[in-house]
């Protein structure tokens, strides 16, 4: 049952990450779908990444769990991966780029989920 929880948590955050990414991307190209909902989507992906940690931290630690170190490294890098994005936003070089940014950062994201699913031994 917990394994289910973490798996279904895994494909909400492949699946708004993935639609984050792809309207930042298309918001890059066509600024009329520059709206706030984008940019609240965008932190509810990245949000859910630190509830898969939080859920996967627990399963881990329960009795009897088998994890593999690549499902850890990726989930981990994931986190990292939040982390260097939201650190890159206020950046010189970064001016006039945030949506791309965010796009291909949100759909890295979606990647490592994937990833990790598929060295999951509850996906």
């Amino acid at each position: 049952m917990a394994g289910d929880i973490h798996s279904v948590v895994a494909w909400v955050m492949i699946g708004v990450n993935a639609a984050a990414g792809l309207w930042a991307l298309g918001s890059h190209r066509v600024p009329v779908i520059r709206v706030a909902a984008m940019w609240w989507l965008i932190t509810v992906g990245y949000l859910i990444t630190f509830v898969m940690a939080f859920t996967g931290t627990w399963l881990a630690t329960r009795p009897g769990a088998v994890l593999g170190d690549f499902h850890a490294l990726y989930g981990f890098s994931t986190l990292i991966a939040v982390g260097i994005l939201v650190s890159y936003r206020r950046s010189p070089f970064m001016v006039g780029r945030a949506h791309l940014l965010y796009g291909c950062g949100s759909l890295f994201v979606m990647g490592l989920g994937i990833r990790n699913l598929y060295l999951s031994p509850y996906g």
